[in-house]
This record gives C-alpha cells, structure tokens and sequence, in this order.
C-alpha cells in the first residue's frame, strides 16, 4: 500500500481550483519519470477537484492508481485529493482528507489562500501525514468520523472517463493541458498504451 499524493485545494465552484498545498512520495518511481509523474498527480488533483460536488466525496480509478477527493465546499471552497495505489483502503483515504482540512483550516487563516499563489501555503503537516498514514491502521486507528463519512455520499467511479463531461475523453484534455510539458505528455500516452495491453479480462 502506498500514497503517492496528498493535497489541499481551492475549489471554487465552476472556477479553476489552485493546489494550495501538498506533498507527495514518488520514490517508487525511476530518477526520470519523477518530473512526469509529480505533473500528472497536479493535473489530476486539480480536475478531480473541479468536477467533485461540493459536500461530496469521490474515488477515481486511473490505471494502478486510485484519486480519493473530498470537497468539503462551504465558506472556505476547499478540497483535499490523495492519489495512492489501488490497495489503500477508502476509510482511512477518506478519515485521512477530513482530518487533513481539519488541520489546514484551523492553522491557516482564510485570508492567506483566498489570493494564494499555486503551492504557496506552507502547510508543515501535510509532510508529516503523507509518511504516517502509508500505514492506513494510524488513520482509522486515529480518525473516528465514520458517522459524518456515512452520511455523506461516497461516489465511487470506475474510471476517470466517468467524472468528465459528456463527450469528453481525458486523451482530450491531456492534449488541451498547459500545465504538462510535452515530456509529460508523451509518458501519459506511453504508459496508458502500456497498462492497455496488460489488461486481463
């Protein structure tokens, strides 16, 4: 089990979302594919952000990885996404995101992210709980908000195709990206052409 991302996001409704915070962990994967990589869990926080209903919680499949997104909404308008394997289990994933806006709501006042530049909240904590909660028993050991997790619905999506708008296709909006660069572009469309291969039906 392994979470590759953790982030804060604004996400005003029908506005761009700003990753305000995150951290992640890509030690898995080789020196050259970091820079590719670290773009595209950016890419996808952000989308996944924009197309997540406020008050709602939903987990996307993306090949071998799974992007588990709460927009808590309200006055604030954030959001926090964390991309891990397909192993991580949804409670924790979920206990983890509440527990996070938790934090970065009571230690970082509004006024500083309501103009923030992408990135620019130093957020300490967020470090401290992408390493202790590789381990998914320290969140649910830790975390007891199952009560306000099961009224709230949980939208569990197969594949990223599902979240986007009708017609839309993710090849589509990789190619549109100008937050990729070209390289990431290119590894994007290698290594779906890769796991596309692999499946077993």
């Amino acid at each position: 089990m392994k979470i590759f991302s953790l982030a804060v996001v604004l996400a005003p409704p029908g506005k761009t979302c700003t990753i305000l915070s995150s951290a992640s962990d890509l030690s898995t994967f080789s020196f050259y594919q970091r820079g590719s990589v670290a773009e595209f869990m950016a890419f996808f926080t952000k989308t996944l952000s924009e197309r997540t209903p406020q008050g709602q919680r939903q987990s996307v499949q993306e090949n071998n990885y799974v992007a588990h997104v709460y927009n808590r909404g309200g006055a604030e308008q954030l959001a926090a996404v964390l991309i891990a394997d397909q192993e991580y289990p949804v409670r924790p994933a979920f206990s983890l995101l509440t527990k996070l806006l938790d934090d970065f709501v009571a230690k970082v006042p509004q006024a500083s992210y309501a103009n923030a530049n992408p990135g620019g909240i130093t957020f300490s904590e967020i470090e401290i709980y992408l390493q202790k909660y590789q381990d998914p028993r320290q969140a649910d050991a830790i975390m007891r908000v199952q009560a306000e997790l099961d009224e709230t619905k949980i939208v569990l999506h197969k594949t990223i195709e599902s979240v986007l708008e009708r017609g839309e296709k993710i090849n589509d909006l990789v190619d549109r990206s100008n937050a990729l660069s070209m390289q990431s572009k290119m590894f994007y469309k290698t290594a779906k052409k890769q796991n596309s291969c692999c499946l077993i039906m």
